[in-house]
């Protein structure tokens, strides 16, 4: 069974020139073209379109999304990663609404509930054990249960202070690689790797990546609407670049 563009766009709510865009950039070809000009999509197409839609939700970019799609990665697992994290998110926003309900019968309730009221509940859902949890699950999914557990137990007893350095000396780091781009630099550049050489430094003290899970790391940072967030707030360029130079740094560097 076919769809024709305007059905498409009809039942997916994108307009027909999103989707010529999409074949344009050979993100969403049609499956065939027929003899009037006119695109037709089938059920793989229609999948296709889902999972783009999904990640533009997620907040992923296209060029980002195009390498997804074009990697030949299990559209099942993909999808299911998306649900895990989208799950995890509608409870979290779940308990924020209800955080800022019950703040909000505070203050209408006067001075005398706010004086006798605890102010904890004010804070419930900013740190989420729960989602916590399922970052932690999606990780032993991607990486296995061993390097997960090995890597929280190197950590685990780390004093606060320790994490502020973590913090601090992964902010310098994207700030170098910010410099180096407004400079014009590449991802293959000496500078660019020896910073990539220092964040490997720096991972390794909790893990040691190899070629394939360094370079899986890249892509999770670019890929993963909740690290691509982070970056993008930096610089709009920061997360593409990172993903290519540790590309780069795990094909020349790493066994």
């Amino acid at each position: 069974m076919a769809w024709s563009i305007a059905q498409v766009a009809r039942m997916s709510r994108v307009t027909s020139r999103t989707l010529r865009h999409y074949d344009e950039i050979g993100l969403l070809p049609p499956a065939w073209v027929g003899s009037n000009g006119y695109r037709y999509y089938e059920r793989e197409q229609l999948l296709r379109l889902q999972q783009i839609l999904v990640m533009r939700e997620l907040g992923v970019g296209l060029e980002a999304i195009a390498e997804i799609v074009h990697q030949g990665r299990d559209q099942v697992e993909v999808l299911r990663m998306h649900h895990t994290w989208l799950l995890a998110e509608r409870d979290r926003f779940a308990r924020l609404a209800d955080t800022v309900s019950r703040t909000i019968e505070d203050l209408r309730g006067g001075e005398k509930r706010m004086s006798n009221a605890s102010m904890d509940h004010w804070f419930d859902g900013f740190d989420d054990p729960a989602r916590q949890e399922a970052l932690q699950e999606e990780a032993r999914q991607r990486w296995g249960a061993e390097t997960v557990d090995a890597a929280n137990a190197a950590v685990k007893d780390r004093p606060k202070q320790w994490w502020q350095d973590q913090g601090r000396q992964w902010s310098e780091q994207l700030g170098g690689l910010v410099d180096l781009i407004e400079a014009g630099r590449g991802p293959a550049d000496p500078e660019v790797q020896a910073v990539i050489e220092n964040h490997h430094a720096w991972i390794s003290g909790m893990w040691t990546p190899n070629r394939e899970s360094y370079t899986g790391l890249g892509d999770l940072y670019a890929d993963d609407p909740r690290f691509r967030e982070n970056f993008d707030r930096t610089d709009p360029r920061l997360a593409e670049f990172l993903r290519a130079a540790m590309a780069e740094f795990a094909r020349t560097r790493l066994r």
